[in-house]
């Protein structure tokens, strides 16, 4: 409704003539592994982000936000577009999405666009508020300039273009925004992109909530840190097996390269690595590189700071998560009789791992993790989405959702004024969604 009149935020008359549509996200189980080549198993949500689009000859985009907080913006298209890393507000993920398809199509200039962009994602919540919007962009610019492209190649232009901003992500958020379909989980493997059906259990379903703490990945270097502690990890483990180290930058390639299974994988980090953070010294020296070359090939921009690396945590954590993924597809496959505390097993390792290896939770999270688990119901529970905050997401007995919800409620946001306050958005039944869409404004 918000989109039905003028908004105030532009000057002229506005009158969309087509709208799009993303959807966020709550990855199940398979976290912070698809940037190291392994596949993920997440559902696209009902909250989303989406844009009205009018479209005219001015080659300037003109955005706006229907949330005062976020303020407008204006830029050519006729110029190259720079997207700053550094403190990103809401219109550079948007730029990434615009720059994107420039890029692709190496288009000279882009036609004008007034956009205006409401959402239903919690920001900073871990449900994939910002790739959305990339991919809503990318599907705006799309569309605008009278072009066309798979929903796979959109996913992969979207997942490279959203680096622009700095995170350097695997692609999950964008392929699961794009191929998403309404009744099913996917399991979404890369390299190439695929997306396969999962069909979730009867029986239970998914309660998503948040911890109130807001995490931004790309205002953060919690993230991109990880990212190079198992980009340095691939090369540590490629060298002792002789493998062209120098090539490899994904754990998942030296599984490929050995031929060997994740059991083995994991066998091969303890065998191979320490538990004790690295030096970059130590680094060095077992690579035969200079401070020059770790600095150069292997940190981002936002991790020269690093002094130590916790290689061994993060592969184990890695191949894992992994195997963790593959034997939640075989249970909803099979679907066995014990399947859902099968997969509310494998939901709670997961988050042990999250927590105890890979280090990407908090306070917060691991509270309300244990009252879903131990005093709401849940059969599982685990964070999703990167992870330093945002949500939960809980496996719950189709009869229990009530009294889940209430326990939670009463255990987790009421004691708490701020958490009371955003517990509308907070707390709520999640069913797997569709994908991205553009509606055409008769």
């Amino acid at each position: 409704k918000a989109m039905d009149s003028n908004p105030p935020h532009l000057k002229t008359n506005f009158s969309p003539k087509f709208y799009a549509h993303a959807p966020g996200r709550v990855n199940l189980i398979g976290e912070h592994v698809d940037y190291c080549g392994y596949s993920v198993l997440p559902m696209a949500i009902e909250q989303s982000i989406l844009a009205a689009v009018s479209v005219n000859d001015s080659e300037t985009i003109e955005l706006a936000n229907t949330n005062p907080q976020y303020k407008d913006f204006r830029v050519s298209g006729t110029e190259e577009i720079d997207i700053g890393k550094d403190n990103p507000q809401w219109h550079n993920y948007f730029l990434c999405g615009v720059k994107g398809i420039q890029e692709n199509f190496s288009l000279p200039s882009l036609v004008g666009m007034q956009c205006v962009v409401d959402g239903t994602i919690p920001a900073s919540s871990g449900l994939s508020s910002s790739s959305a919007l990339v991919c809503c962009a990318g599907l705006v610019t799309m569309e605008a300039n009278e072009k066309s492209l798979s929903k796979v190649a959109l996913a992969e232009i979207c997942a490279k273009c959203e680096r622009y901003i700095g995170t350097e992500g695997g692609g999950m958020d964008q392929s699961i925004s794009f191929l998403a379909e309404k009744g099913t989980a996917k399991l979404i493997e890369f390299n190439p992109l695929r997306a396969t059906d999962v069909q979730l259990p009867s029986g239970a379903v998914f309660v998503i909530s948040n911890c109130c703490v807001e995490m931004n990945k790309a205002a953060s270097s919690h993230f991109n840190i990880r990212v190079v502690e198992c980009r340095i990890a691939t090369k540590m483990l490629a060298k002792v097996k002789g493998l062209e180290w120098k090539r490899l930058v994904k754990l998942a390639q030296v599984q490929t390269e050995l031929g060997a299974s994740l059991e083995e994988m994991l066998s091969l980090v303890e065998e191979v690595l320490h538990s004790d953070a690295y030096s970059r010294a130590e680094i060095c020296q077992a690579l035969g590189i200079t401070p020059e070359q770790f600095s150069t090939d292997l940190l981002s921009s936002n991790t020269q700071h690093v002094t130590h690396f916790k290689l061994y945590q993060r592969a184990r954590h890695v191949y894992g998560e992994a195997s963790r993924v593959l034997c939640f597809k075989s249970v909803c496959d099979s679907q066995p009789a014990d399947s859902i505390p099968l997969l509310g097993d494998l939901m709670k390792e997961s988050h042990a791992s999250c927590r105890d290896l890979y280090e990407c939770s908090c306070p917060e999270l691991d509270q309300l993790v244990d009252i879903c688990s131990r005093k709401a119901g849940a059969v599982g529970s685990r964070l999703t989405g990167a992870g330093w905050g945002g949500c939960a997401v809980s496996m719950v007995p189709s009869d229990k959702v009530e009294s889940f919800i209430r326990t939670v409620r009463e255990t987790f946001y009421a004691p708490e004024p701020r958490r009371a306050a955003m517990e509308k958005q907070s707390l709520f039944v999640s069913k797997p969604g569709g994908g991205a869409t553009i509606f055409i404004e008769e």
